[in-house]
């Protein structure tokens, strides 16, 4: 877990939107362990009760069991709240090509609901998920937060709608927005079930299965995967940030280093191995090409290093040994 070390004010109480989803669920944590209130709310769509065992009980932790889709639930999540983490929405591109009527009421209306409603409790700051989606056909690498291209899914075009949302209430209404382009977050809590299950955790509870996980086109595609401990640093850093420059902008999160879709099932199959030696002899199945999937993924963090501080303390290997070895202890 991510130490704050007190760098964030414990007298302060802070929302985390989406708080039993995988990332949620993990800044919740964070943020009580420094001392913080944390009030979470949650509709458990795809968020898990499970992911909030360990701190349901705390005394600094309220949960409000509600829908960003619905106005008046955002405007009491929001009394009395120093700062906002807006994590709550429906993820996955194939998800939104199948429902792009569902991803858009959650991620744009909902999103806009949550905005409105900090604005008017006077929230200091509202940091929110952002995606690196959001960079669509853009052939530039590595990706920089001022170049993007056109949108590849439904899932992207919300992502992006929300940056132009919290730029514009940004620059009428005067509210501090930090937005943070996720690039492929993996790590504990991340659910390996269901149709639109990411990448890792589906692979590795296959392979403990000792199923063959499947590839989607020749395994050449390649990701910034970024390790769930500097996505919970880079929260904390945007919720303290004090340059004048730091605030009303958009950050790539991610480590700055890119793995391929063979790279990545092979060391699975290498760390697994550790804990079932069998796992090293399953068998990988190659598939079509998703629709929508982006070739290449790789983000530059030097703006986020620069105005933030960001400093993320993990590499892809390494995230991934933790990974695995929460993996193995819960999924198993």
């Amino acid at each position: 877990m991510y130490q704050i070390n007190n760098i964030l004010n414990s007298s302060f109480t802070v929302l985390v939107t989406g708080g039993a989803g995988f990332i949620g669920s993990n800044l919740c944590k964070a943020l009580l362990e420094n001392g913080n209130s944390v009030r979470c709310l949650d509709n458990f769509a795809t968020g898990k009760r499970q992911n909030l065992d360990e701190i349901k009980d705390h005394p600094k932790f309220t949960l409000i069991e509600g829908d960003i889709r619905d106005l008046e639930t955002c405007q009491k999540a929001t009394q009395g709240v120093d700062y906002v983490l807006h994590q709550a929405a429906l993820g996955s591109v194939p998800r939104s090509i199948n429902d792009p009527i569902t991803s858009n009421e959650v991620n744009v209306s909902g999103f806009l609901n949550m905005l409105s409603a900090a604005k008017d409790a006077s929230v200091k700051r509202f940091v929110y998920a952002a995606s690196s989606s959001t960079y669509g056909d853009s052939t530039s690498m590595p990706k920089r937060e001022d170049v993007i291209g056109r949108p590849l899914s439904p899932y992207a075009v919300t992502k992006y709608v929300n940056e132009l949302y919290a730029d514009v209430f940004s620059k009428t209404y005067g509210v501090e927005t930090i937005g943070l382009r996720y690039f492929n977050v993996f790590g504990r809590n991340q659910d390996p079930n269901g149709a639109y299950a990411a990448v890792i955790p589906k692979f590795v509870i296959q392979l403990i299965n000792h199923n063959s996980p499947t590839i989607n086109g020749d395994g050449s595609y390649s990701r910034d995967f970024t390790y769930i401990d500097n996505v919970v640093e880079a929260n904390i850093k945007a919720l303290i940030a004090n340059k004048p420059e730091a605030v009303n902008t958009v950050y790539n999160v991610a480590y700055g280093e890119r793995t391929d879709l063979n790279e990545l099932v092979s060391l699975l199959k290498e760390y697994l191995s550790a804990y079932d030696g069998d796992i090293k002899d399953v068998e990988v199945i190659y598939g079509p090409e998703r629709p929508g999937d982006v070739p290449h993924s790789l983000a530059s963090i030097d703006k986020a290093k620069s105005n933030l501080g960001y400093d993320p303390q993990y590499n892809m290997r390494e995230g991934l040994k933790e990974a695995v070895a929460w993996y193995w202890k819960n999924l198993n």
